[in-house]
C-alpha cells in the first residue's frame, strides 16, 4: 500500500476556530479523520504531521525522501503559501509527486502561491474533499509511474 505524507502548514490548528467565514466551521481533528477515510478509499498509507516550523516541515520531507517510504505528498501550506524559498526549494528536490491543497481558493483573496510553482499539482476550493481529489489524481500519477 503505498504511503502518503500530509503536511499541514503553519495555522491549521486554528482551523474552526478562526476565519469561519473563509475555511468553515472544521476543526483540524475533524479534517483528519476525513482525511484517512479518503486514503481508505484511495488505497494509501496516510502519515499526518502538522508544524508552525519551517524548518520541521522542510526536515520531514527530507526525511520521508531519505527513508524512501513516502509515495507522495499532499501539503496545505497554510502559512507557508508566500515567502517560504527554502520550503519550495525542499519540494522541488524530493523525487516523490507533491500537491498542493487549499481548502479555501487563495486567488478569491489576490494570493498566489509560491509552493505551487514546485509542486506537482494544486488542488483549491473544494473544501475538505480536495483531499480526495488530490489522491485520485496521485492514484493516477503513482500508476503512471
Amino acid at each position: 500500500m503505498p504511503k502518503l505524507l500530509i503536511i499541514h502548514g503553519a495555522g491549521m490548528q486554528m482551523r474552526g476556530k478562526s476565519q469561519i467565514e473563509v475555511f468553515g466551521k472544521m476543526t483540524l481533528p475533524e479534517y483528519d479523520e476525513h482525511i484517512r477515510g479518503y486514503a481508505k478509499e484511495h488505497g494509501f498509507e496516510v502519515e499526518i504531521f502538522l508544524s508552525n516550523v519551517e524548518g520541521e516541515v522542510i526536515n520531514k520531507l527530507y526525511a520521508a525522501f531519505d527513508a524512501g517510504d513516502v509515495s507522495a505528498a499532499i501539503i496545505n501550506p497554510a502559512g507557508y503559501t508566500t515567502g517560504y524559498p527554502a520550503l519550495v526549494a525542499a519540494i522541488a528536490q524530493v523525487k516523490f509527486p507533491v500537491i498542493e491543497l487549499h481548502i479555501s481558493n487563495p486567488a478569491r483573496r489576490g494570493r498566489d502561491s509560491e509552493v505551487a510553482r514546485a509542486a506537482r499539482g494544486v488542488v483549491t476550493g473544494f473544501g475538505v474533499y480536495g483531499y480526495s481529489l488530490a489522491m485520485r489524481g496521485l492514484k493516477e500519477i503513482l500508476a503512471a509511474g
